[in-house]
């Protein structure tokens, strides 16, 4: 029998994860011996759903969809689909079976609902959709002479392209420089904390992709239509159903940790990496600190990381071969943004349901999963309605609102470093100053969570990228996964891909890693099909 091949996977969410698991399911433990070191004690990274007084706040909000047939069944097969209504039919007449003959969610936890897309934007106590739509509703909204100032706008930019050497010319090509300074302007400022003209349009190519004004307009004459189209069909941004777990996306991820102890991985907690140990040209072994303290080395044949480049730099620097330093400076200089979420659990909305989408609760809510505040008067860049991700994830769903407002900020700064009490007061007076609610009066509960590297940055010394990739990409037996693991804003079935890619290479013996980068950069996630 051929002696099993090591590998040891950093990090314990959506992209470490799914390589552990594709290792070791089927009868895998046979060939690999796995090791999962999770820096914390929960696992799912930035998919994590966090617990809170018999509610569940899910960190930024997870649409369970992908284009890529390998993701939807291996989440398909991880969480059976739901085939009975989720919660009762009566009031939640959208969230409607997804397949027949599925397990009752009412009987077990463990289910993928499906979910019919609502966001919004907030923008001068107006609602318009996101993303930005033409329909009597946003005319009406944006009023007649603002629609026509849009218009001619939009038609210079058709004819009057700029150098996309920005990401504020990427937008005003396919929105036209109103559009722009309403709805992209302040939003993208009060995300990255850096005006768009100073952000790559390299981070307008990978999330925005094809949507634009004519992608818009194309969506909207296709449902007219009476064929529907499939969500491979529908430009990302646009898709309106996905799936959910009936418990918040942590609930997957759980399930999937759970899965791979039982098929043999060997799953350690509170394991923070810290050193990065080389020898002859590939990764020896690494080191990991416990929360005492106490570190330990493991040494493997392969290594797969998701855990920030930074920090991996870092931890090759800390070892008797640091890496050359112009690697260290590019590594160093890589900017994320980290944000801050503060749930507030309500007793109503002062805004009320204007569309004819039922929604659930007394009284009514609005039907949105998300809320953008595109608005530059606030701080708060997103407002989550839990309820209607998942009734479950509300302890009263019947009484009660649970929502979540999002901040981007940066790590150690005035608002991160905020009490619980004083962003707790900040998000009250916000929400109140947006009329979402009356007052404190309307608040039972609150909860903070800051979550810090949340979104890898495009600027600095992202530029440079390309040096780093090659410099680890010289280390054979190391494949760098994930959103964090290669500095790219992917999705998480992104991040689920360049798992399943690294993984395929240690199976076949595959040298080149073209294949783990390439997620989320082919010419096929780029354009409208």
């Amino acid at each position: 029998m051929a002696e099993k091949k090591s590998v040891v996977i950093i990090g314990g969410g959506p992209a470490g994860l799914t390589a552990a698991w594709e290792l070791v399911k089927d009868g895998g433990a046979e060939n690999y011996d796995v090791t999962v070191l999770e820096a914390t004690r929960e696992f799912g990274g930035i998919s994590r759903t966090v617990k809170y007084n018999g509610n569940r706040m899910d960190i930024g909000g997870h649409r369970f969809f992908s284009k890529d047939d390998r993701i939807m069944d291996w989440w398909k097969e991880t969480l059976p689909l739901q085939g009975a209504p989720s919660y009762d039919d009566k009031k939640l007449g959208r969230h409607h079976d997804l397949e027949p003959g599925g397990p009752d969610p009412e009987k077990t936890d463990h289910v993928m609902l499906k979910r019919h897309r609502v966001s919004r934007i907030f923008w001068n106590h107006r609602f318009f959709d996101y993303p930005i739509s033409l329909t009597p509703n946003t005319l009406k909204a944006m009023g007649f002479k603002l629609t026509m100032v849009a218009g001619f706008s939009y038609l210079k930019s058709i004819f009057h392209k700029l150098p996309e050497t920005n990401l504020e010319n990427f937008y005003i090509n396919r929105f036209g420089r109103k559009l722009y300074s309403m709805f992209f302007e302040g939003y993208t400022e009060k995300l990255w904390g850096r005006h768009p003209s100073e952000i790559s349009a390299d981070w307008g190519a990978q999330r925005v992709k094809g949507l634009s004004i004519l992608g818009v307009l194309k969506n909207a004459f296709s449902k007219l239509l009476p064929k529907k189209r499939s969500n491979k069909e529908v430009e990302t941004s646009l898709i309106e159903e996905f799936w959910y777990p009936k418990l918040g996306p942590g609930q997957l991820w759980e399930t999937v940790e759970e899965n791979c102890v039982e098929h043999g991985a060997n799953v350690i907690t509170d394991a923070k990496v810290v050193e990065v140990r080389q020898d002859a040209g590939r990764i020896a072994a690494v080191v990991y600190e416990d929360s005492h303290g106490n570190r330990t080395e493991i040494k493997a044949d392969e290594f797969i990381s998701s855990m920030p480049i930074k920090d991996l730099i870092t931890a090759v620097d800390a070892s008797d071969k640091p890496a050359p330093k112009d690697m260290t400076a590019i590594a160093t200089g890589l900017p994320y943004r980290d944000f801050v979420t503060v749930g507030l659990l309500c007793k109503k909305l002062r805004i009320r349901n204007t569309t004819d989408i039922p929604t659930l609760g007394n009284p009514p809510i609005v039907p949105d999963c998300w809320i953008y505040v595109q608005d530059p008067g606030y701080k708060v860049g997103r407002i989550q309605v839990f309820n209607n991700w998942s009734p479950y994830l509300v302890k009263n769903v019947d009484d009660t609102v649970w929502i979540g407002l999002e901040y981007f900020c940066e790590e150690g700064d005035a608002f991160w470093n905020m009490t619980d009490d004083e962003a707790r007061d900040f998000a009250i007076k916000e929400l109140t100053r947006m009329r979402v609610i009356n007052g404190p009066q309307d608040v039972l509960d609150a909860h903070r969570e800051r979550v810090p590297k949340a979104y890898p940055a495009y600027f600095d010394t992202w530029q440079h990228i390309d040096e780093l990739v090659e410099y680890l990409d010289g280390f054979g037996n190391l494949y760098c996964v994930g959103r964090n693991g290669q500095h790219r804003y992917n999705n998480q079935d992104h991040s689920m891909a360049t798992a399943i890619e690294a993984v395929n290479n240690i199976k076949t013996g595959r040298t080149s890693k073209k294949n783990v980068w390439s997620v989320n950069t082919e010419k096929s996630y780029h354009e409208e099909k």
